[in-house]
């Protein structure tokens, strides 16, 4: 597959109509770009805020290589020039797709993986991996500080995990908290420290009397010694790596010094509370805190060390540290063999804690984390008083255990956008209207109805997309383009008009026929032909997700037209032609993952790797496996530089 992708930048590069070859940027492609597209992209006026008047330079095309990709394929697409406009001519066509393209795939020659990443964990990476260290379920997101969501939109992106002196507080508060919930359950605290520590009568005798008589003298049983074989593996696991000889010899001198100050306390009492005070100091430290990886000496890509490869690859699919099976590899060095680490991922996905990636990605990625935000501004409980806290909640597990489900049994990723089943209990069955479902427990239900398969057809989507007293299109249609077909419509001019909220006029007329009116307006009617036909297929579903068949007065019209120009008669019929834009919808998941996976937003020197990793879903028929395969022997999750925003500025 890799030597496709290969072969297909080759053969870009080195055929002979190809800008980077026979054209100049500065002398033969601005021109074009001035007669046709800087009437409306410029300084003064850069609509849908894009101003290409001002890429100058061929390198600043580089720099923002993301953006001239979306040129290129508006052109390719024929989208740009819009239809009001002259189209270009067959020469002007050829020189901006394969002049711009050409400059953009050759500076894609040499790889750069991305920064070195030192981030602090998540709250959610917080949680899961206090519960897997210590056996401890600790709210962190409900105890620490907020955090927001970073380029990628995810919690788990480097630029979104501030460090302040509030969290700080509250970091020594929860290891006090945490440490102290361990020591009191015996149980939990067995599990970390298997021996019970205490010197015998004669030991004791013999420690105090043999140091009169020699200054050579080897205690029996010293305390630090049954203190190392039960920190030094705590703080191996803790700092997913092998611990350094100074810090041994820190946490030893800690423990020794807090050993020494209550003479008074039997042992084992004595000897266990001051191994939670090193435990204390574990939990606090950076190394905890943060997924960190050693920068390189030099300057040329390296790949990860086998404990960062553990570390990316178990918060990536686990959202937590390394188990002892990955943490043993990592030591013997045997991660960095390709059919160890896929048998590993093989491993990790059919684990049940691979439940914890399919909620924390598919969550975020799709926005329906404000359900379980008790502030977020979703329909209204007045106007709709069965859209319960508990309805919510159902919506949520529906949403999250579908895609688990893909993910590890169906292993069809275009089930996510039409399948004929979805997941539910009894109380979310009964408020879609589904019969036949028993009990609370979430089960695969037989759909009779395809409007309800998939991600559209799911209350929690419906919620997040709407406003507190209505649906609306405009979000739901360009959540569809963003979500769904990664691509994004140009930002509103600054003086549009806003629907009228007077609801009689939406019971009389109805969404679509207002729509129509709203985007009469030429300045509208670019971005709506592309959302509204979308979002109004799916009006059948109202703000709480419930399924009706008017508004008042006026029946639903879910019938439209796509800007493409094909026809469709709701929302089954819609999905079905969703489901011809395999590739962009390939390509969105593509950047979606890799972005979880690495914790940083897309740059185009990921433009590579997402080729492959759409190429992988397209050859494999979406089959999660081969994706994710892929994706960690992708060149961003393996390997890692110095200096990355030194290697951006050269690009340029």
């Amino acid at each position: 597959m890799k030597a496709l992708t290969w072969l297909f930048l080759f053969c870009l590069m080195v055929s002979p109509g190809l800008a980077q070859e026979t054209l100049d940027y500065t002398k033969e492609i601005i021109p074009v770009l001035r007669k046709n597209c800087y009437t409306c992209h410029n300084v003064g006026n850069p609509k849908g805020g894009v101003n290409l008047e001002r890429y100058e330079e061929e390198g600043r095309i580089i720099k923002d290589g993301q953006l001239w990709l979306k040129v290129v394929d508006q052109v390719k697409t024929k989208e740009m020039p819009p239809s009001n406009k002259p189209a270009l001519n067959e020469n002007d066509y050829h020189i901006l797709v394969e002049g711009i393209n050409g400059i953009l795939i050759k500076s894609l020659e040499k790889k750069t993986p991305g920064k070195v990443v030192i981030r602090r964990l998540s709250h959610t990476e917080y949680h899961y991996t206090i519960l897997d260290l210590m056996g401890v379920s600790y709210d962190a997101a409900g105890r620490f500080p907020a955090d927001g969501s970073g380029g990628g939109g995810f919690d788990n992106q480097g630029g979104s995990l501030f460090f302040t002196p509030l969290k700080m507080e509250r970091y020594y508060d929860a290891a006090e908290e945490i440490v102290s919930r361990t020591l009191e359950d015996p149980n939990k605290w067995d599990k970390l420290v298997p021996d019970s520590y205490q010197q015998t009568i004669w030991q004791r005798f013999i420690n105090w009397l043999m140091p009169k008589f020699s200054s050579d003298f080897t205690p029996l049983n010293p305390p630090e010694k049954a203190a190392e074989r039960v920190i030094f593996p705590f703080a191996g696991k803790a700092f997913r790596r092998l611990i350094k000889v100074e810090e041994k010899e820190k946490f030893i001198d800690l423990f020794s010094g807090i050993y020494a100050s209550m003479p008074e306390k039997p042992d084992p009492m004595r000897f266990n509370q001051s191994v939670a005070e090193v435990f204390k100091a574990i939990l606090i430290s950076p190394s905890f805190l943060y997924k960190m990886e050693e920068e390189p000496n030099g300057n040329e890509p390296v790949a990860l060390g086998d404990f960062e490869l553990a570390s990316r690859l178990s918060y990536f699919l686990w959202s937590s540290m390394p188990d002892d099976t990955l943490f043993q590899l990592a030591v013997a060095g045997k991660l960095q063999d390709q059919k160890v680490l896929e048998g590993q991922v093989n491993r990790m996905l059919n684990d049940p804690k691979a439940i914890r990636f399919s909620e924390s990605f598919v969550s975020q990625w799709l926005g329906i984390t404000k359900l379980r935000d008790p502030n977020a501004p979703l329909a209204d409980q007045a106007k709709f008083p069965d859209f319960t806290p508990p309805i919510r909640e159902a919506m949520f597990r529906e949403t999250t255990a579908f895609f688990h489900h893909v993910l590890t049994e169906s292993k069809n990723f275009l089930d996510l956008i039409s399948s004929n089943y979805s997941f539910l209990n009894e109380p979310l069955a009964n408020y879609y209207g589904i019969e036949g479902v028993k009990g609370n427990d979430f089960q695969k239900v037989m759909l009779t109805n395809t409007n309800r398969g998939g991600f559209l057809g799911m209350g929690s989507v419906q919620a997040v997309t709407s406003l507190p007293t209505r649906t609306s299109p405009v979000l739901r249609g360009k959540w569809v383009l963003e979500e769904i077909l990664g691509t994004s419509p140009p930002p509103p001019p600054p003086d549009v008009a806003e629907l009228p909220e007077d609801e009689s006029l939406h019971e009389d007329l109805g969404l679509k026929a207002l729509l129509e009116k709203h985007r009469s307006d030429p300045a509208c009617q670019s971005c709506h032909e592309k959302m509204d036909p979308l979002g109004l297929g799916l009006e059948n579903f109202d703000a709480d997700g419930k399924w009706r068949e008017s508004y008042g007065n006026t029946p639903i019209d879910p019938s439209g037209v796509l800007a493409t120009g094909e026809t469709f008669e709701g929302p089954s019929e819609l999905k079905k032609l969703l489901l011809l834009e395999k590739e962009k919808f390939a390509r969105n998941l593509s950047k979606k993952a890799l972005s979880f996976a690495i914790g940083r937003g897309i740059t185009f020197t990921d433009e590579i790797a997402i080729r492959e990793l759409t190429t992988s879903l397209m050859e494999h028929q979406f089959n999660p496996d081969q994706f994710i395969a892929e994706l960690v022997h992708s060149y961003p999750f393996r390997m890692k530089i110095k200096d990355f925003q030194k290697k951006v500025n050269e690009i340029e």
